[in-house]
């Protein structure tokens, strides 16, 4: 059991703010353990809180704050901590450092420090000791992925790794596809393959045929509740699919960074966004080299052709 050092003290609950809890996930079912743990040994440690402008608010210990709430508890064992509201958030991404927060969750805490405290992406890097693509890649999470989703994370209707692969989707298809892992119950692996058939369809069309058939309208023999699972594809429709998956990809990417994008998305995210694309350009050359391999005298005369 944690021994209580000269630091902490108990607060009372009902003073207790959590605005940071907008930030974190709370799982019914982990809530449910922590309520359970207090009843049966009391409060092993003690939550970390922070003033802010008079007002003490949590920094970590927000399901044993709702767990005590539920139980009645009319004070929790509590260590202050000196730090101002970006501070904390700092903080709270450090005490979880790989282990504890999701992707998600990580995103959500970039995004406050970047748009509400204005801190630079290349600034929360370095304070957060991790790579500024790192913090580009959450960053642009959280702003790509539709925020019905995001709601449907926070009310636990959709796991955060599955709304993480639904976030690989156009905004535009996002809410549907979502519909479809809660309606079905879908696991995150299964997620990720209806994903990637929505991304490999060719029109709205395709993609609402896929959509129904994985929600079993229409799709011979689905029987309501029956999770779907992908049809068995051969080498040869992965790789058409693959094929028509760069095909567009290449072109949608051509046609944004040919229309100025690296101009209007701010100077700190064109130069991560410059990282990205000068990285890519070994990979494709890779590529290309491999088609020459297998395809030999057909790709050369096709380039040849082209020139």
């Amino acid at each position: 059991m944690h021994t209580p050092d000269a630091h902490d003290r108990d607060i009372e609950l009902a003073e207790l703010g959590d605005g940071l809890s907008a930030l974190r996930l709370c799982d019914t079912a982990a809530l449910e353990t922590m309520r359970r743990s207090l009843t049966r040994h009391g409060q092993l440690d003690a939550v970390s809180v922070f003033a802010d402008r008079g007002q003490i608010e949590l920094l970590d210990g927000f399901k044993r704050a709702r767990a005590a709430r539920i139980l009645g508890w009319p004070t929790l064992r509590a260590r202050v901590v000196d730090a101002d509201v970006a501070e904390a958030k700092i903080l709270l991404v450090a005490l979880h450092d790989r282990r504890g927060l999701t992707e998600l969750e990580e995103g959500w805490l970039i995004r406050s420090l970047y748009h509400d405290h204005h801190l630079s992406q290349p600034a929360i890097a370095a304070r957060l000791g991790r790579h500024k693509s790192w913090v580009f890649r959450r960053l642009l999470l959280v702003e790509a992925l539709d925020p019905a989703v995001q709601a449907d994370v926070r009310l636990g209707l959709i796991a955060p790794r599955a709304a993480v692969a639904v976030s690989q989707l156009p905004r535009g298809n996002q809410h549907a596809a979502a519909g479809v892992v809660i309606r079905r119950g879908l696991t995150v692996r299964q997620t990720e393959l209806l994903v990637a058939e929505l991304l490999d369809a060719t029109d709205d069309a395709a993609r609402a045929e896929q959509l129904a058939r994985w929600l079993g309208e229409g799709a011979p023999g689905a029987k309501p509740g029956v999770r779907p699972t992908r049809r068995s594809r051969s080498e040869l429709d992965w790789l058409a699919g693959d094929l028509r998956t760069v095909r567009l990809v290449a072109a949608r990417l051509e046609a944004r960074l040919s229309g100025g994008t690296l101009h209007t998305i701010g100077p700190e995210a064109a130069a991560l966004a410059q990282d990205s694309l000068v990285a890519l350009v070994p990979v494709l050359d890779a590529l290309g080299r491999t088609i020459q391999l297998v395809c030999g005298d057909s790709a050369a005369l096709k380039d040849k052709d082209a020139a």
